[in-house]
């Protein structure tokens, strides 16, 4: 394809055939598959992962927070280059630098080192969460979209189903939890070879204008309160003149981002996304779906290994029925709104039945019936698939493709600095509350036998098999019965995510990639009067405003 020497433009925004459009996403889901097929697995391993380095519960969280962070502060950062550069390089050397810090995580010989090899993990997957939706959107118009979000899911799904099982399948064989890392790279160069096989779309070209000050005033102001929580209450107190420079940095840092954001023609996290209600409230929505998702399974894999003492295998098949959840409603959802153009009604039913999901696991204790568990676990599974790709959808029918990178990074920004904030506030909660119970059981030990217990617990961290048989069961009863509170922190915050997309105004799917046509043309489309056509665009037009 000839581009016009006057205006270069995105070549994929002509219209694509859905066998191109597939042959393009083949790249893209590969890649996608293999990253969170690394980060589900490495869910079910790490129980065993920091009990065999010798780490405490603490450890435990930062090495899930650390990737978080990291993806969170990259992702505006991919987002913003991929409207600037070519998005197939840029996916690409997204996967090389997962695979990067997947292999050094295999090496890793404690717990800090595995804890920054996350971090290169994170700006890894920060790159393919930004690009893999940036891509869609470049390619895809948005009434034709839920269909190949739908695909996007599935694969999500498969992935978060098999990872698990995977990760417990390698760490109860020979090869050991080091193979959980080790297992990705064969997959990331498949990926890679097909991805330069089958992707094929270019980036308007504009004069790179690199928001370096935005980005890293983000990234103080991002992680100052995850450091706060994880250190309040144990080095210094929740009330103090620490906490006060902690956080007290972090709104100084978050206000001088806002403003620089404001004032830079390129801004990383681009505030004008959300002038309009649909954006502002969906970004609301992602924090809260964020914290819930994150926060929530996060220690799904721990409850069932610490609390209830079931191998890693085992923990990954329990998880099965919130994976399977999630696959059917994304899926689903996605063909629905591609025949009909409708969405906020998926988001509405998604929020109530991750409010109910959660609140049914803010029931788990130590002698919960798995069968229970089971249920709500899917019930969860459903209300997740039908809202995380639906949020973006929204936002992408607001912006038009030369903005598509920026505005998709922002919804992933939101949602995965939620699930930051999320994984370390409730790993805080947690290990308060089994510190509580624990402590609570030694006290009726009494005397000299509690006082070797405490010491012996100390020293074994989360390693329960070198702990004596009567001090194990009570660590194991302690970690069941703390579970609880952290989803009913869960469904609080789902909460807000069901009141924000419930005043989400419904603006009917564009059948056309770039903004360009009328309302009355996507209603139409939206009703399923006829095909039209895409629009072209007209050089002389400037993009349109948002309806929302």
């Amino acid at each position: 394809m000839t581009t016009a020497p006057t205006r270069p433009r995105e070549a994929s925004a002509e219209p694509m055939s859905h066998r191109q459009v597939l042959e393009a996403m083949t790249g893209l889901l590969a890649a996608l598959f293999t990253a969170m097929l690394s980060s589900t697995i490495v869910a079910t391993a790490l129980p065993t992962i920091i009990g065999d380095l010798r780490g405490t519960q603490r450890q435990y969280t930062w090495v899930i927070t650390a990737s978080l962070l990291a993806t969170t502060v990259s992702t505006p950062i991919w987002g913003k280059f991929s409207d600037l550069f070519s998005k197939k390089l840029l996916v690409q050397l997204a996967i090389l630098v997962f695979v990067a810090g997947s292999v050094a995580a295999g090496l890793a010989p404690n717990v800090p080192f595995l804890i920054g090899c996350r971090v290169v993990q994170g700006l890894g997957m920060g790159g393919l969460t930004a690009l893999v939706q940036a891509i869609m959107g470049s390619i895809i118009a948005p009434r034709d979209r839920g269909r190949y979000s739908g695909y996007m899911g599935a694969v999500m799904a498969v992935s978060t189903v098999s990872g698990p099982l995977l990760g417990g399948v390698i760490v109860d064989s020979p090869l050991g939890w080091r193979w959980c890392f080790y297992v990705c790279v064969p997959l990331a160069v498949i990926s890679l070879v097909v991805l330069q096989a089958t992707l094929h779309v270019t980036t308007e070209r504009r004069a790179p204008r690199i928001d370096y000050l935005g980005g890293l005033l983000i990234a103080v102001g991002a992680s100052l309160p995850l450091v706060w929580v994880t250190f309040a209450g144990t080095d210094f107190d929740w009330v103090s003149w620490q906490s006060a420079a902690y956080l007290g940095g972090a709104l100084v840092a978050l206000a001088l981002a806002t403003v620089v954001e404001l004032r830079v023609p390129e801004p990383l996290v681009p505030l004008r996304v959300m002038a309009n209600r649909t954006a502002a409230l969906v970004v609301v929505a992602s924090v809260a779906v964020g914290i819930a998702m994150f926060g929530g399974t996060t220690f799904l894999g721990q409850y069932f290994q610490v609390a209830r003492g079931d191998s890693p295998t085992k923990a990954g098949l329990l998880t099965v029925p919130l994976m399977l959840g999630l696959l059917l409603s994304s899926t689903g959802a996605g063909q629905v709104i591609s025949r009909t153009g409708r969405w906020k009604g998926f988001l509405v039913g998604g929020g109530v039945l991750l409010v109910a999901g959660l609140a049914g696991l803010a029931t788990l204790d130590h002698t919960t019936p798995l069968w229970r568990a089971s249920v709500f676990m899917a019930v969860m599974g459903l209300g997740l698939g039908a809202m995380m790709q639906n949020l973006v959808l929204a936002v992408q029918n607001t912006v038009d493709v030369r903005d598509i990178g920026a505005a998709s990074a922002t919804v992933a920004f939101f949602r995965t600095l939620g699930g930051a904030v999320g994984v370390s506030v409730l790993g805080a909660v947690l290990a308060t509350r089994v510190d509580d119970n624990v402590a609570a059981g030694l006290r009726r030990l009494g005397g000299a036998a509690a006082a070797a217990a405490s010491k012996q617990e100390g020293a074994a961290g989360l390693d329960l098999g070198a702990l004596p048989a009567p001090l194990r069961e009570l660590v194991r009863a302690s970690y069941g019965d703390a579970t609880g509170h952290v989803f009913a922190i869960s469904a609080a915050v789902a909460v807000v995510a069901l009141v924000a997309v419930l005043f989400v105004k419904e603006v009917p799917l564009r059948t056309s990639i770039r903004m360009t046509e009328s309302v009355e043309e996507a209603a139409a489309g939206a009703s399923g009067v006829g095909e039209p056509e895409p629009l072209e665009q007209d050089p002389r037009l400037e993009p349109a405003a948002s309806t929302a």
